[in-house]
């Protein structure tokens, strides 16, 4: 819980700086929350979330 917590602060911080930058617009940035919020509700949901712990665990280690 506090892994995905922090990734979505991440990737909130991300998408804030990405759009005060104007690198990524309004329209863009609707589109990729709305492909995250659907991409979460499908059986894809479960191996990225794996994925993702990997990466944080390797990381950790190093």
């Amino acid at each position: 819980m506090v892994v995905t917590v922090s990734l979505v602060a991440l990737f909130g911080l991300v998408l804030f700086f990405l759009l005060r930058s104007n690198t990524l617009g309004y329209g863009s940035a609707f589109i990729a929350a709305g492909f995250g919020f659907f991409l979460a509700s499908t059986g894809a949901s479960g191996p990225i979330n794996e994925l993702a712990r990997a990466v944080i665990d390797a990381v950790g280690q190093l």
